[in-house]
């Protein structure tokens, strides 16, 4: 008798179960684990405390990025505090015979920007990392989750997670999207369709025409947002896309086994008629440029849009919508565009890749930042910062008054220099407008794409990238 079809979340969950806990959860293992230098101290701390050693260190990498200045990596860091994490990341990296890509490798950069591209996520894997956006790697078609810093310890001790299996939602995204619409839009749609706790209890499988046509590059920022969305993970389903992205990555085998393993990647690819415990579909056509105008990423319309009224809304919304408005200090009725800026920001894991680098310089050609608008680019590594710099990009960036950046993860969450202040209002192509989520307790973080920061930067007010472009 045949084996029922199958999901990926399936094959993957199945392949790295190792058993079944008294408590419900599952024994899995990790296949790769990724560290960074703010949630790892402790973890490591801890084992040393036990006696323990890493148990693979050969499945663990290490990069510095949270805390890292943009302006220099020039060391010993100027803060005391950042100066100390980093040391200490080094030392553990040391001591255990673990890969650390710091910035005299060559290929520091923030941790889900640097997987990629070094070829350590591969399809069919779980991956976990102490950083809630780990659910990026799943554009490879790997289960991917963040975890908190005692799983961080647990995983360096034992190579595995204690965790509930998850329900699947299939999201298809399906026709074309219309020009100037990019992934930052389509996952921004896709978290104002279900809400901000949708996903609770699942992983999210995209798919659809618009997802298929998609790069690599914008698969992961979809699948970067999954957590946005309040899933656990989110993928896509491997294709020759994935294959030809790792071909010829650092860590990607060679020769003969690469293609014995791109067979085994396409085959964790759900199968056609594997069960789902919902499916969603969304029309492509229908999304535009996006932007969020409340304080988490469910608040979020079209660019041609007005501001909502708490009445326009479920009842269980309201008091979320007053809060928001008040915080942004909008009203009703208001015109998205109407917004201005002080800061504007191009990075993050979400949105810090070369193709989005590309993006934002088409824009960034048809003008000067305006007047009194701080700007920062921030190449998401140091290899995307060497093909960013090889193609100019860089130049076209500073011509037009931009700030172009060291590599890290920035104003993102602001665990570094560069920050908010006071009431400013910031442009950001990050993946969080929380309160205070930038540096500042009273800083305000609207979300959008990368070409459409660009376009604010120039016009000093949020602005419909189409009109420029």
């Amino acid at each position: 008798m045949s084996n029922p079809s199958k999901s990926l979340f399936d094959k993957v969950w199945e392949a790295h179960h190792v058993r079944d806990l008294p408590g419900g959860q599952t024994q899995l293992l990790i296949g790769t684990h990724l560290v960074h230098e703010v949630t790892s101290p402790q973890a490591f701390a801890m084992l040393r405390e036990r006696g323990l050693p890493v148990r693979f260190p050969e499945r663990t990498f290490a990069t510095v990025d949270h805390i890292i200045p943009t302006d220099s990596h020039a060391r010993p860091l100027a803060d005391p505090l950042a100066e100390a994490m980093l040391g200490e990341l080094e030392k553990n990296c040391g001591d255990n015979g673990v890969t650390f890509f710091d910035s005299p490798s060559g290929h520091q950069g923030i941790v889900h920007v640097v997987g990629p591209e070094m070829g350590i996520t591969v399809p069919g894997s779980t991956i976990a990392c102490g950083d809630s956006h780990t659910s990026t790697h799943g554009a490879f078609g790997a289960i991917a989750f963040g975890i908190g810093t005692s799983q961080v310890r647990d995983v360096l001790a034992t190579q595995c997670l204690a965790l509930a299996r998850l329900k699947v939602r299939r999201i298809e995204v399906v026709g074309t999207l219309g020009p100037g619409v990019y992934a930052k839009d389509v996952i921004l749609a896709i978290i104002r369709r279900l809400g901000v706790k949708g996903g609770v209890g699942y992983a999210y499988e995209y798919a659809g025409e618009v997802i298929d046509h998609m790069s690599m590059e914008e698969r992961m920022t979809v699948c970067n947002m999954s957590i946005e969305g309040g899933a656990r993970c989110g993928y896509v389903n491997p294709d020759e896309k994935t294959v030809e992205y790792l071909r010829g990555r650092p860590f990607s085998p060679e020769g003969d086994a690469f293609d014995r393993a791109a067979r085994g990647w396409l085959a964790m690819a759900s199968d056609p008629d594997a069960h789902f415990d919902d499916i969603v579909r969304i029309e492509g056509s229908e999304i535009a440029p996006s932007v969020t105008w409340g304080i988490n990423p469910g608040q979020n319309l079209g660019v041609n849009e007005s501001i909502p009224s708490p009445s326009d809304v479920a009842q269980e919304d309201q008091a979320g919508v007053e809060e928001a408005l008040d915080y942004m200090n909008l009203v009703a009725g208001q015109a998205i565009s109407d917004i201005p800026i002080d800061v504007a920001f191009i990075g993050s894991c979400t949105n810090g890749r070369i193709s989005d680098l590309r993006e934002a310089a088409k824009v960034a050609r048809t003008g000067h930042v305006r007047e009194g608008v701080r700007t920062l680019v921030v190449p998401g590594s140091q290899e995307v910062q060497r093909q960013a710099q090889a193609e100019g990009l860089d130049e076209i960036f500073r011509e037009a008054g931009f700030d172009w950046r060291e590599p890290g993860c920035s104003m993102c969450l602001a665990m570094n220099p560069d920050k908010l202040v006071g009431r400013e209002v910031c442009a950001s192509s990050s993946n969080r407008n929380f309160k205070g989520r930038q540096g500042s307790p009273a800083g305000r973080t609207l979300l959008m794409s990368p070409a459409m920061v660009a376009a604010a930067a120039i016009a000093g007010r949020v602005v419909d990238v189409r009109k420029v472009l």
